[in-house]
């Protein structure tokens, strides 16, 4: 899936582009699926500022991918044969992940949950190392509190459960009828969105949050619940400004595009079913602009797959 020039979902299209070929310590992934994510609506539409000058169109979009190695360069002759998960930038640093081949460094890579579909692994990376970095900057004790706001959500979701999995106490913010879900992923305590916000979050933690993962984007509007000397991790840019002291994490994935590491530890949870894989549906490259529509529109709880190589 590529475009040409910014625009609405209708500038994606399927495009032949020529096999790209690994170079020392890169591999060539025949992909099996790739997600859509926000930062595609993002990039196709103009929003996300990269200079594009220096790079010929199409555009690729896609930023994880599950699929099966078929090429190596140069020292990754282990990865050979072997399924595996990635995460990659899009131009004008990367590839792109919604392509049938893609070549990515060895060192963001991990070998794929072992006893799960491809389509539900291709999740994992981006969403999941975004969670992981916004926990890792906040460096909570055990038994701290944190509240994740867009708890149903795809990043929302990873970030449950590896807090959960690290000791944390999790208070899960979503819509009132994402209460069950967020209960089920292991969240302690649920809170809804709406105008009593602040106060069901202070009920919740009577002495303020610890920590929170704003995956919802709610910036200023949480900051009442903190309680003086905690911090807030946020998955988008939001503004520097804080009060009582509270620090304020930019999360940003990009910092973790080689961190192979981690993303095999975040593979090895969901073999011991620590994390839980979510997909909305899996499509065909046909439809991905019906899946840019359906993201832009909200509510998917999962991420829409787009699967390549499926034979006839």
């Amino acid at each position: 899936m590529a475009f040409f020039t910014y625009g609405g979902p209708e500038v994606l299209q399927v495009v032949e582009l020529p096999d790209p070929e690994p170079g020392p310590g890169e591999v060539r992934i025949r992909v099996a699926a790739a997600t859509v994510n926000p930062t595609d609506i993002l990039f196709r539409s103009g929003r996300r500022p990269v200079d594009l000058s220096q790079v010929d169109p199409p555009y690729v979009p896609g930023m994880e991918l599950a699929g099966r190695v078929d090429a190596v360069g140069e020292g990754a002759e282990d990865w050979l044969g072997r399924d595996v998960i990635a995460v990659t930038a899009t131009a004008p640093n990367g590839p792109g992940a919604q392509a049938e081949l893609v070549v990515v460094p060895a060192a963001s890579a991990a070998p794929a949950p072992v006893g799960h579909p491809l389509a539900e692994a291709a999740t994992l990376p981006m969403n999941g190392l975004t969670a992981r970095q916004a926990l890792d900057l906040l460096g909570l004790a055990p038994d701290a509190t944190v509240a994740i706001t867009g708890a149903a959500g795809a990043v929302g979701g990873y970030a449950v459960q590896l807090a959960v999995a690290a000791g944390l106490r999790v208070v899960g913010v979503g819509r009132p009828g994402d209460e069950e879900t967020v209960r089920r992923l292991g969240a302690h305590a649920f809170v809804p969105t709406g105008d009593d916000l602040v106060a069901a979050l202070r009920e919740s933690a009577p002495a303020g949050l610890d920590a929170v993962v704003d995956c919802a984007l709610l910036g200023a509007v949480v900051l009442p619940a903190v309680r003086a000397g905690g911090q807030v991790a946020a998955v988008r840019a939001q503004p520097a400004q804080t009060e009582r002291w509270i620090a304020l994490h930019q999360v940003a994935v990009g910092r973790y595009l080689r961190e192979g590491a981690k993303l095999a530890e975040l593979s090895r949870q969901v073999e011991r079913g620590e994390l839980t894989l979510r997909v909305a549906e899996v499509i065909g490259p046909q439809r991905v602009a019906e899946a840019h529509r359906r993201l832009e529109a909200g509510g998917l709880r999962g991420r829409i797959v787009i699967a390549f190589n499926q034979g006839p």
